[in-house]
């Protein structure tokens, strides 16, 4: 199967706010699809890399600048109380390594705390946070990005 995420990055210069966050040479962050969760981010390196092992010395420095300044521009734009990072890479046609980086709500409820926060992936078009809805998150990120 092909590799959804490589196609992506392919597409994403010039395309919707919500798939090109803010990147740089290594790494590219995009508002997660099928999300109900507002806010959800995934950060993807822009080479095909299917094992964390796999990233060069300049990718993994670049890994961690981005998981922290992506988690101040959510905390900033949201109020998240924090923020989850996970990777998993295990979904057919998604083995590309890609971290998710979620908000966590001061409100949300403890059912979706954790782990149980990926109960809000994966569902439905009517209940996913609309593309407009992504776009327009998408432009206050870049703009709390660009002043940190």
């Amino acid at each position: 199967m092909e590799c959804y995420t490589c196609a992506r990055t392919a597409e994403t210069d010039g395309s919707a706010p919500r798939d090109l966050i803010g990147s740089d040479e290594h790494w590219r962050a995009a508002h997660a699809f099928g999300t109900a969760l507002p806010g959800w981010l995934v950060l993807v390196p822009r080479r095909h890399v299917t094992a964390v092992a796999e990233l060069t010395d300049d990718e993994a420095a670049g890994l961690g600048r981005w998981q922290v300044r992506l988690s101040r521009a959510l905390a900033e734009v949201t109020g998240c109380a924090k923020t989850y990072v996970a990777q998993f890479a295990e979904a057919e046609g998604f083995a590309h390594v890609h971290f998710h980086i979620v908000p966590r709500g001061v409100d949300q409820p403890e059912s979706l705390r954790g782990p149980r926060v990926f109960a809000l992936l994966g569902v439905d078009e009517e209940s996913a946070v609309a593309p407009e809805a992504m776009d327009a998150i998408a432009l206050r990120l870049r703009a709390a990005l660009d002043t940190s």
